[in-house]
């Protein structure tokens, strides 16, 4: 003889264990910006985060394997909603308000899934423009001297 266990009894047990406490979530800035920070990078046309300073410091972090990947988000964090401030350099010839418009629904989209909570504004600056034969120049530079 078999002795059958309706399945509501254990999914009812189950639902005692998981979540019905009482408490607080919170979810650090550094932990949001990172998440962001993350999916700018993503979108297609962005080359980097960051205005001239924080790109020559997150230069230097990368050189010695550290890596900020908040670097050029600023977000405020509430209770419930998050605030963002996004500095990206773009690369030459995109169309900056297709990649800025992308990278706000990105951003968004990431920080609604991941982090959970709602998102009131992303605010996207476009600081730079990322031409790839600026760099072929330097290097040309570099060999003649």
């Amino acid at each position: 003889m078999t002795n059958v266990t309706p399945a509501t009894s254990t999914s009812t047990a189950a639902a005692k264990h998981t979540g019905d406490a009482a408490g607080k979530n919170t979810i650090a800035e550094g932990v949001v910006s990172k998440v962001a920070g993350i999916a700018a990078r993503e979108v297609p046309g962005v080359h980097d985060l960051g205005n001239g300073a924080a790109r020559a410091i997150g230069a230097i972090r990368n050189a010695i394997n550290q890596q900020d990947r908040g670097q050029g988000v600023s977000v405020e964090v509430g209770e419930k909603q998050v605030a963002a401030d996004i500095v990206i350099v773009a690369e030459y010839p995109v169309e900056l308000q297709k990649v800025a418009d992308d990278v706000r629904k990105s951003v968004t989209d990431a920080i609604s899934q991941v982090v959970g909570m709602e998102v009131t504004e992303v605010n996207v600056t476009v600081s730079d423009v990322y031409i790839p034969s600026d760099d072929n120049d330097d290097a040309d530079d570099s060999r003649v001297q």
